[in-house]
């Protein structure tokens, strides 16, 4: 690599876990948060890359709030499709390698078993109509860019799901949880590790050749593709209520708190916006193209965990554990 990772979103989930994880490697990242480069001004993303000069960029930013994007559809579409576009011709102006985030949402969950990449797209409401716009937006505008899909996204940094688990458990005598929704959840140190191992890929080679979507040729045992689009998630399904059982089951080592987690309907929970009842992602094309397998979602939860209640000091055993 010769410049930086240039970042978009890095106030995000995954952008403060990418970046911590890219300092820990001594891999050159630049961080741009909305308040530095607001991805919706295609004047403001032109100065950003032209002032990093990047090797390459990562588009981590989006618009997530799932349910609010039913009453914003405006907003959700600037950010995730228009804001997507800008960051997309941004990097092929600059000729530079691009890695954009999507998700499982673009799916409208009516598959039997786990999606792949070419399975069609069908999304339920905004977010996701927004999100499979700008994989559709990034493609025209920049080809070679690398899509990476990734679902029910957790870890130490921002509001998730796991979280959110962790502090009911600890202020709520009983928790009902949606059992008859089934996907992949997924760290975000297994999706920081995934960029950076496109990134080695993506920039450990002078001349890159373009190939079709989802083929990949090799150079010196290292796999390399200029552009595709790949599944990403954490290894094994379940459903949220599956999640949410391992969660406080886990937790209760460090608490000695475990209240009882029901199993309810997606009907019992009404949402504004449908989810998809499956919307698990098969990771199989990324893990033979790169040589990456994200751990077993069970695995990755129990390390959050710790690192959450017990402090870094306390990444080794909770009490009671064997």
């Amino acid at each position: 690599m010769s410049g930086p990772i240039l970042l978009f979103g890095a106030a995000g989930q995954v952008g403060r876990e990418l970046t911590a994880l890219a300092q820990a490697r001594g891999v050159k990242l630049r961080g741009v948060t909305r308040d530095i480069a607001d991805i919706t001004a295609t004047d403001a993303v032109a100065a950003a890359v032209a002032d990093a000069k990047p090797c390459l960029i990562v588009n981590a930013a989006a618009y997530t709030a799932v349910d609010r994007a039913e009453k914003e559809p405006d907003l959700a579409h600037a950010v995730n499709a228009v804001g997507a576009e800008n960051i997309a011709r941004a990097a092929a102006g600059a000729k530079v390698p691009l890695v954009h985030l999507s998700t499982d949402y673009v799916f409208d969950g009516t598959k039997t078993g786990p999606y792949i990449e070419t399975d069609p797209l069908a999304p339920l409401g905004v977010y996701g109509r927004s999100k499979a716009e700008g994989e559709e937006l990034v493609r025209k505008a920049c080809p070679n860019a690398i899509i990476l899909r990734t679902a029910w996204v957790y870890g130490p940094y921002g509001a998730n799901f796991l979280k959110t688990m962790l502090r009911l458990a600890a202020s709520q005598e009983r928790l009902r949880v949606v059992a008859d929704q089934h996907g992949n959840p997924t760290a975000t140190a297994d999706i920081a590790e995934a960029i950076l191992t496109v990134a080695s890929a993506l920039t450990a080679t002078p001349t890159l050749t373009t190939l079709t979507d989802g083929i990949t040729a090799t150079t010196n045992t290292t796999a390399v593709t200029t552009g595709g689009t790949f599944h990403v998630a954490g290894t094994g399904v379940t459903t949220w209520h599956g999640f949410a059982a391992a969660i406080v089951d886990h937790q209760a080592r460090w608490t000695h708190k475990r209240p009882p987690v029901d199993a309810i309907a997606t009907a019992d929970y009404p949402t504004p916006a449908r989810r998809p009842a499956n919307s698990a992602l098969d990771s199989t094309l990324f893990a033979r193209t790169f040589g990456f397998r994200a751990k077993p979602w069970p695995e990755r939860m129990r390390e959050t965990i710790d690192i959450l209640l017990g402090g870094p000091a306390a990444r080794g055993t909770p009490e009671g554990a064997p």
